[in-house]
């Protein structure tokens, strides 16, 4: 079982553990040590029951403030997979119907009989019409 020296508060320990955990119980003691430096600073030395107790105390309070924001996450998200699922449940809604008005064929037939008139009218108006030497000739 592999041992590991840590510093906690400016005091070393050896801990033992398991093969494989070392770097978790590194990462673990430097957390706890985080804490400890921060009451020595403020307090000052203390015995070091005291101050593994006051440090862990502080570790364990922001654990539990974390605990408190998992679980109203994990109640958001439940939350919002509860909505999404009913919204996947929902039927699709029916497309939406646009109606386009369409002229009566026998306005676009009055229309196209107008047209007609008017370019005959045109043509046979500029057939009358003497052409000016410095104007070309209308297009068709």
């Amino acid at each position: 079982m592999p041992e590991v020296t840590i510093d906690i508060g400016g005091r070393r320990f050896d801990v033992a553990c398991q093969e494989g955990e070392e770097q978790y119980l590194r990462s673990a003691a430097k957390v706890l040590d985080t804490e400890a430096q921060s009451l020595v600073r403020q307090i000052g030395r203390m015995p070091e029951g005291r101050l593994l107790l006051m440090a862990g105390l502080m570790v364990a309070d922001r654990v539990a403030g974390l605990d408190d924001q998992l679980r109203a996450e994990t109640r958001k998200v439940k939350a919002l997979t509860a909505e999404l699922e009913a919204l996947n449940a929902r039927p699709a809604p029916k497309p939406e119907r646009i109606e386009v008005p369409v002229l009566p064929r026998a306005v676009t037939d009055s229309l196209a009989g107008v047209a007609a008139r008017t370019e005959a009218l045109a043509a046979a108006l500029a057939e009358r019409l003497p052409q000016r030497a410095e104007e070309p000739p209308p297009e068709a």
